[in-house]
């Protein structure tokens, strides 16, 4: 088991950064927010990438389909879901207070045990590959569900779902789901680290390294690849309720399976960051989601070439990531002794 070395008051300042800051900019309330959805991205990826060794590339479905659920359970309390989306109307549900906040708690709790329920049933197939053979089936999971989605009329098909409409004021609606966001990803972080703290960590770790004799050690290897998928299906689940009440619209292209884009970005942040590390997927996510709000901001038309370029620096040159090179740079820091007069003879056997 792990013991974390991370000093009491960067979780304080974490805290109080981001409490304070829709405060300080009001205008960036939602970009802030996408940073939390980013930071939740990462710390979920890289529970089943980093600490498992099951490079996912279709975690993002975990993502739409809890939008979707949360959608469904949402307006299906109040109206039919099918004569709601059918292409006759338009029209767009007005809750007050308490019914729009009751139905996305519903919905939001819907979506979170949905989906895990989804990886309970597709871990029975998906962990029976491996490599890059399960990256590919998770990836091949989250482009059929796309396009289930754009052909299942009930659901709204290609022309998407409206989702009811926030009662309040514009920014009142992005603080609140600014919160709501923040909160989700902080309580992402401390399951995360609890879970790292215990046997559970020291058993997907060896599974990460080697399954074969993992198994042969008597690690239920199936029982907890199941589980940490589940765990990240959760929060993922939960994170999708969450986002399309914000957008206020979800359409499985661009919303709710964005593969390319979200999908990806779940990976890249991971490995920025560091894989495999409790912070890694924090300061990756932090650093990718800055270098992709500046790009968008002032080099529309070339922020995709200016995210390429940092991810072909990241793979090939940078591919311990900003906490691995950090743990190897000053590795007292973490928690990691190092003999100097061992090191230097090594490095003096060396030459």
């Amino acid at each position: 088991m792990r013991s974390d070395q991370t000093p009491w008051w960067v979780y304080v300042l974490l805290l109080v950064g981001g409490i304070i800051a829709p405060l300080v900019f009001p205008a960036y309330t939602t970009q802030i927010a996408f940073l939390w959805l980013m930071i939740l991205f990462a710390l979920t990826w890289d529970l089943v990438g980093g600490q498992m060794g099951y490079n996912s590339l279709g975690n993002i479905f975990f993502f739409g389909a809890g939008m979707y659920i949360s959608a469904v359970v949402q307006i299906g309390m109040f109206t039919d879901v099918g004569t709601y989306t059918s292409a006759r109307g338009g029209e767009q549900l007005v809750l007050g207070y308490w019914d729009y906040f009751s139905s996305m708690f519903v919905g939001s709790i819907a979506a979170a045990l949905g989906c895990v329920i989804f990886a309970i049933i597709l871990g029975w197939v998906m962990f029976g590959l491996r490599g890059p053979y399960f990256a590919i089936g998770t990836l091949g999971i989250a482009l059929s569900a796309r396009e289930l989605a754009g052909t299942w009329e009930w659901i709204g098909g290609g022309s998407g779902i409206a989702m009811p409409v926030y009662p309040g004021y514009p920014d009142e609606k992005s603080l609140v789901f600014y919160a709501l966001i923040f909160v989700l990803a902080i309580l992402t972080f401390i399951c995360v680290r609890w879970l790292y703290s215990t046997r559970f960590a020291l058993a997907i770790n060896a599974i990460r390294d080697d399954e074969v004799k993992a198994e042969a050690m008597g690690i239920h290897t199936w029982r907890h690849k199941t589980f940490a998928w589940a765990v990240s299906a959760f929060f993922l689940g939960i994170s999708g309720a969450l986002f399309g009440n914000l957008t206020g619209f979800v359409e499985p292209l661009e919303v709710a399976f964005p593969t390319i884009t979200f999908g990806i970005f779940m990976v890249v942040m991971s490995l920025l960051g560091g894989k495999g590390t409790l912070w890694g997927p924090v300061i990756g996510a932090t650093v990718f989601h800055i270098v992709k709000e500046v790009t968008w901001t002032y080099l529309l038309g070339w922020q995709w070439v200016a995210l390429g370029l940092l991810i072909i620096i990241n793979v090939v040159f940078f591919q311990q990531g900003i906490m691995g090179w950090m743990q190897q740079k000053w590795p007292e820091r973490f928690g990691v002794r190092v003999d100097k007069r061992m090191s230097k003879e090594a490095r003096e056997g060396s030459t």
